[in-house]
């Protein structure tokens, strides 16, 4: 009968550390990028929420600058009518 030697790892040591290795580099790898992805998910967020908060502190500011100038534009022409009747 053949003893098996002791300094000699069996076939079956190897194929499954072999198969443990790759497993667990595959799956080690997706859950990274998966990390990586809600990250960068995360990120556009952010910065679609600020784009969309100074979009509309921009249109506030549009709306008050057209309030302002129909305001000036009613004053403005009142004096310019009173003094084309001044003038006649």
């Amino acid at each position: 009968m053949i003893a098996p030697s002791a300094d000699v790892l069996p076939i079956w040591m190897l194929l499954s550390a072999a198969f443990g290795f790759i497993a667990g580099e595959a799956f080690g790898d997706s859950s990274r990028h998966r990390k990586c992805l809600q990250q960068s998910n995360d990120n556009l967020r952010d910065q679609l929420e600020n784009a969309r908060i100074s979009d509309e502190l921009l249109h506030q500011a549009v709306r008050q600058n057209r309030k302002i100038l129909n305001d000036l534009h009613k004053r403005v022409s009142a004096v310019t009518k009173g003094l084309e009747k001044a003038s006649s």
